[in-house]
């Protein structure tokens, strides 16, 4: 399957602690994407050699480990995923405050010039897909989604962070509020021929494009498919007749 435009917006999840399933998917939709999003499940069943054999694929890994303590750890964490994962992108939660963010960055920084490695882009956690705003209220945070996505992104910004990851309904007005320079990753996407699965804030992909979003994050629609290159055809279809 060939990569076409449209697609290297596509960061194809691969939630799973098979090793080996992950690697197949790698090399059958990681290649004909953007690349691949690989998560706690997997790190934590396989480690930095686990995402690395992705990454020596020749395949683009965002890791979305979510980082989030002390400014002090989160520096560390984000020197040592880059000296041993090699990936394109990592996050780190917004929420962890305007210290820890800078810390994120700078190491980022720090590390790439002193080993060779690329620089990830490393962009911050506003508010999760599977929250609504009842979720947030119960832990304290009052105020619409949009108004939390919203502090979080500015002050991540601010810190240095390359971009944000939010939901496509934040997503349009990130853009117009912050302009066209930060990096927005948009998860909960659902193709309209699929489930919405325990996703609260979805929108198609053709729909998160036109609202700004720099990249999709897309699993179950496309790994659970009957055919999961197809599915991922079909999706880069649309995102061809939408631009």
């Amino acid at each position: 399957m060939m990569k076409t435009a449209s697609l290297e917006r596509v960061f194809c999840a691969l939630d799973t602690t098979d090793r080996a399933w992950a690697l197949r998917m790698a090399t059958t939709l990681g290649r004909a994407a953007g690349g691949v999003k690989l998560g706690l499940e997997y790190y934590g069943a396989h480690g930095p050699a686990g995402v690395l054999a992705v990454s020596e694929l020749g395949v683009k890994v965002f890791l979305d480990l979510k980082f989030h303590d002390i400014p002090n750890q989160v520096a560390g964490a984000v020197r040592s995923v880059i000296e041993s994962c090699r990936p394109f992108m990592l996050t780190v939660h917004a929420a962890g405050g305007r210290a820890m963010l800078k810390a994120a960055s700078e190491a980022a920084a720090e590390t790439a010039a002193r080993t060779g490695a690329p620089r990830p882009l490393v962009v911050g956690v506003t508010v999760l897909t599977s929250l609504d705003a009842g979720d947030l209220q119960s832990v304290g945070q009052l105020g619409p989604v949009t108004d939390q996505v919203e502090r979080l992104a500015e002050l991540a910004i601010a810190a240095g962070l390359d971009g944000l990851v939010c939901s496509a309904e934040e997503a349009a007005g990130l853009r117009q509020h912050l302009g066209s320079d930060p990096v927005l990753v948009v998860p909960g996407i659902r193709p309209a021929w699929s489930g919405a699965d325990d996703q609260k804030r979805i929108v198609t992909p053709a729909e998160a494009v036109r609202r700004g979003a720099s990249y999709l994050v897309i699993g179950r629609p496309i790994t659970r498919a009957t055919d999961p290159a197809d599915a991922l055809r079909r999706i880069g279809s649309e995102l061809a007749e939408a631009a």
